[in-house]
């Protein structure tokens, strides 16, 4: 089983556990990675979420070995026998635990931003991490949650390998897996994106949790806000039906439809961010996956670049039959050039344009001609290759277009405020084209 992301990834899992729903369960996340697992469980269950910080101590010549954990509430799991037979003299245990005590203490402030601990005394905990390696880590988490209070421990996980996820039946009360394969060297191998979750994601989702859904306005409160519709779309496509999230700020609000890259999915972070920022600016978006699941197993579907168009295409005439509003497109990677043939076709009547990291040279010199939306080219200042070519795609495009380079930005554009900066572009491209007031 292969997850796009820890969002897809945490989708699945709350599917898995949603038997627990009636239980009033606590989810907990382990920090970093576990969070946005952790956060879409709680999202589909409706439960509390929170990070459980535990701190591993380490043998001081052999910190991989750990003699114990510690977690918040003074909770203290120590395994007397590795500190017999490693020789581990009482001086050296309390130098390690100030050490990590410091250290968890720091980093519980630093997530939950004056929130306190949710407290677990009686109830049903739900252990998340974006997979499990030694497990090590998992089962102290598990030790630390049953010594707070939890009345019943399941530690959930995406993957893990098979002696792992057994050896944990110990710790928990019941443990959840997706998949246990036996070629296991890395839980990063098991995601499309495993790109480091900071501390900055962590808090902001925790952040929401705490907050809860936006209030929407009453009638007789004053001027009630738009608020975005979105559901789930099956997607005419030629022979196939695709799978599509379609959110409509509005009835008659232009429509951007998101052609995906290799790799990505409609479940991809970087998509969703850019596409709140739209909604946000009053825009509807559409979200969906060009290729089905099948397809998506073998890899050179995705630099099928005729196919893909044709989908693509086929899936604007899908949507403008329901709704009549002007649509743009926004593509990523291999979807860019997607985006770019299906704009070129003679029938396509597409608003605007914008390429994020993509490779608009794929879609063809000729055709890169005969595209008359206009265009916008966003690429990482940091990815050069990339932006060679979107250099050479620009001198071929004869419509209204831009190229717009964010330093210091890689490919996937990680870094702090580098896809703010994307939204931001996106966003100002495609209002300033669908005639729309500045949000």
């Amino acid at each position: 089983m292969l997850f796009t992301d820890r969002a897809d990834a945490g989708r699945r899992l709350a599917e898995a556990v949603r038997h627990l729903e009636s239980e009033d369960p606590v989810v907990l996340g382990l920090p970093r990675g576990g969070v946005p697992v952790a956060y879409q469980v709680a999202q589909a269950l409706d439960a509390p979420l929170d990070v459980i910080v535990v701190r591993k101590l380490g043998v001081p010549y052999q910190r991989e070995l750990g003699f114990g954990a510690i977690g918040e509430g003074g909770v203290r799991v120590i395994s007397d026998d590795i500190i017999r037979r490693g020789r581990i003299n009482q001086s050296d245990v309390a130098s390690v635990e100030r050490e990590e005590a410091a250290e968890l203490a720091r980093q519980a402030a630093r997530f939950r931003a004056g929130r306190p601990r949710l407290p677990l005394e009686g109830r049903t905990a739900i252990v998340i991490d974006d997979g499990i390696a030694t497990g090590a880590t998992a089962a102290a988490a598990c030790e630390v949650v049953r010594a707070q209070g939890a009345a019943r421990v399941v530690l959930a996980v995406p993957v893990a390998p098979p002696d792992a996820a057994e050896r944990l039946r110990a710790k928990a009360d019941d443990i959840v897996c997706l998949s246990t394969p036996y070629a296991f060297s890395a839980v990063g191998e098991w995601y499309e994106d495993f790109s480091q979750t900071s501390d900055d994601e962590v808090v902001s989702l925790l952040a929401q949790a705490a907050a809860g859904p936006a209030p929407r306005a009453r009638a007789g409160t004053g001027t009630p806000q738009s608020v975005p519709t979105e559901q789930e779309v099956r997607i005419e496509a030629g022979p196939v039906l695709l799978t599509g999230d379609l959110t409509r700020p509005t009835a008659t609000a232009p429509i951007v439809m998101f052609a995906h890259g290799s790799g990505s999915s409609r479940h991809s972070p970087r998509n969703r961010a850019v596409a709140a920022a739209l909604n946000r600016a009053g825009l509807g978006t559409l979200l969906f996956d060009l290729l089905t699941p099948a397809e998506e197993a073998n890899r050179a579907n995705v630099f099928d670049i005729d196919t893909l168009a044709r989908r693509l295409a086929d899936a604007t005439r899908w949507l403008r039959a329901r709704a009549p509003v002007p649509i743009g497109y926004f593509g990523a990677s291999t979807g860019a050039a997607a985006a770019l043939r299906a704009a070129s076709y003679p029938d396509a009547d597409i608003g605007a344009v914008v390429s994020r990291g993509g490779r608009p040279d794929l879609a063809g010199r000729s055709l890169l001609d005969s595209v008359q939306a206009p265009t916008l080219l966003i690429v990482g200042g940091n990815d050069t290759l990339v932006l060679d070519l979107n250099r050479q795609a620009q001198s071929a495009l004869s419509c209204e277009n831009k190229l717009e380079i964010v330093p210091g930005a890689s490919h996937l554009f990680e870094e702090r405020g580098a896809l703010d900066q994307v939204s931001a572009l996106a966003r100002d491209w495609f209002t300033r084209h669908f005639r729309m007031q500045p949000a």
